[in-house]
């Protein structure tokens, strides 16, 4: 019985190359990608700097990993998952998943600390900012739209242009976490948080409702049908 219980502790532990993320996120934040050293970095994981480069060829290799593994990758990478693709006919339902998936991310202390190392360091290290943007606006949205494209097909929603309402909906969630998260001298309660979600997804869904189309059919083009997807 001990032998599975060590057994399913080692297989639960991080592995060195997550602790050299977590450490790396925690020092770029606190002395900026600049101002942190492999050595320090080395010296917080409990390893020798040499070993570093058996995981990462360089600072700026880690830095890479931290924008491809967190912040809009990881809401990238949720919409990957079978809990997701579950969802592909149940509109509502995606939309409350994906908002409350992402206040469970914006509670996440290493999200506070990710945001403040790529809003320092996207323009100074060389291909930070393509590949934030690449994560951002190419990968997640192209699969929101995807989500969105497939809803409109299948007659629950709509909209002459998935592609902007997918931007839409993302839209309305980052003003929300603009509001509760970074303006304020504090994060608002998560009650708090959820009030708006749910106020806001009230009025999304409201607007992408199937049969909302009375006014969009005088506008759409000569030969477009209802339920039919704009192309990107």
């Amino acid at each position: 019985m001990a032998v599975h219980t060590s057994s399913a502790a080692e297989a639960a532990a991080p592995t060195t190359r997550e602790r050299i993320l977590t450490e790396a996120l925690d020092l770029f934040a606190q002395s900026g990608y600049g101002g942190a050293s492999m050595r320090e970095l080395a010296r917080r994981v409990g390893i020798r700097e040499s070993s570093l480069y058996n995981h990462f060829s360089g600072k700026a290799a880690i830095l890479e990993a931290i924008v491809s593994e967190h912040g809009p990758a990881s809401s990238a990478s949720r919409l990957e998952e079978a809990r997701y693709k579950q969802l592909a006919r149940q509109p509502a339902a995606f939309c409350r998943q994906f908002a409350l998936d992402l206040v469970e991310q914006w509670s996440d202390p290493r999200e506070h600390q990710f945001q403040k190392v790529i809003t320092a360091e996207r323009n100074r290290v060389p291909g930070i900012r393509a590949k934030f943007a690449d994560h951002f606006y190419a990968r997640e949205q192209s699969m929101m739209t995807d989500y969105f494209r497939g809803f409109a097909l299948a007659g629950l929603i709509s909209t002459p242009d998935p592609r902007e309402t997918a931007r839409l909906f993302a839209a309305g969630l980052i003003y929300i976490r603009l509001e509760h998260y970074v303006m304020g001298a504090a994060p608002s309660p998560r009650p708090k948080v959820i009030e708006a979600i749910d106020r806001y997804l009230a009025f999304f869904l409201s607007l992408i409702a199937a049969g909302n189309d009375t006014d969009n059919k005088k506008r759409k083009p000569k030969g477009e049908t209802r339920g039919k997807a704009a192309p990107d």
